[in-house]
C-alpha cells in the first residue's frame, strides 16, 4: 500500500519523510482543504528523497474558476515545473458540480510531463461514472476522494462503486478522515492500491497572543512522523 501524506509546511515535510511516506502531497492551508503551496516549501520539496505532487489551488472555496484563475493556476504548474517537482494535484467544476472538462483540460495540456491528480473536487460531482471517465480520457493518473462524503468511511459505497468504474483504468485513492482508527473499514474491503491522509495530531495553540492576533487558531493539526510509521506498518 502506497501511502500518500498531505504536509502544509516545512516541518511537516519533514515528518513525513521521517515516518516513512511514500508520497508528498504539498499544500499550504490544510484547514480549508489545501492551497498551492510557496515556491520556498515547493523548492524544498524537491529534495526530498521521496515524490511531492503539489496542490494547484488559487484560493478556498469553489473549485469554480475565471479566467484570470485559469492564468495564476498555468502559472503556479510553471513555478512546480521549475522547482523540479513530479507532479501536480488539481480540479475544477462547473456550477452545478460537475466537472468542468475545459478547464480541466486547459490545465492538463499546460502540464503536460508532470503526473496528474485529480482532487476533491470530484466529491462535488452528481455523476460518478461521468466524472471518473472524463478523468480517465484525460490523463488523470488517480483520484482523490472521499466518495463524495465527509470522510472516506462514509463514502464507503461510493468509493467501491468508482472503483468498479475505473476498472483498473486510473487508481481510486481514499482520503478525508483515514487514520489508523478508521483504515481498517478501507482496507482490505477496498481493492486499493494507495491511500492519502494527514497523520497529524492536534495541539492546543498556547500562545495567546497569537490567538488575539489572529495569528493562529485554538487548535492547531502538525504532521507526526509516529502517525505516519504507524500507518504505513499498518500495511505491513
Amino acid at each position: 500500500m502506497l501511502l500518500e501524506v498531505c504536509v502544509e509546511d516545512i516541518a511537516g515535510l519533514n515528518a513525513a519523510v521521517a515516518g516513512g511516506a511514500d508520497r508528498i502531497e504539498l499544500c499550504s492551508a490544510l484547514a480549508v482543504g489545501g492551497l498551492t503551496p510557496s515556491a520556498g516549501l515547493m523548492a524544498m520539496a524537491a529534495r526530498a528523497p521521496i515524490p511531492a505532487y503539489a496542490m494547484i489551488r488559487p484560493r478556498a472555496g469553489s473549485f469554480v474558476y475565471s479566467a484570470d484563475e485559469l492564468a495564476v493556476m498555468k502559472s503556479d504548474i510553471d513555478a512546480i515545473r521549475h522547482a523540479g517537482l513530479p507532479g501536480v494535484v488539481l480540479g475544477a467544476s462547473l456550477p452545478d458540480g460537475r466537472l468542468d472538462r475545459d478547464t480541466l483540460a486547459a490545465l492538463v495540456a499546460h502540464a503536460e510531463g508532470l503526473g496528474k491528480t485529480l482532487h476533491r473536487a470530484f466529491d462535488l460531482v452528481p455523476d460518478i461514472e461521468e466524472a471518473v471517465e472524463l478523468a480517465v480520457s484525460l490523463g488523470f493518473e488517480r483520484i482523490l476522494t472521499s466518495g463524495c462524503e465527509k470522510t472516506a468511511v462514509e463514502g464507503l459505497a461510493v468509493l467501491e462503486q468508482a472503483i468498479a468504474i475505473a476498472a483498473g483504468r486510473i487508481s481510486i485513492m481514499p482520503g478525508s478522515g483515514v487514520n489508523i482508527g478508521t483504515v481498517d473499514k478501507l482496507w482490505p474491503r477496498l481493492a486499493i492500491g494507495e491511500i492519502h491522509s494527514s497523520c497529524s495530531v492536534a495541539e492546543k495553540e498556547t500562545d495567546e497572543h497569537l490567538l488575539a492576533f489572529g495569528f493562529s487558531t485554538p487548535t492547531v493539526r502538525r504532521t507526526d512522523a509516529a502517525v505516519v510509521r504507524m500507518l504505513k506498518a499498518h500495511f505491513a
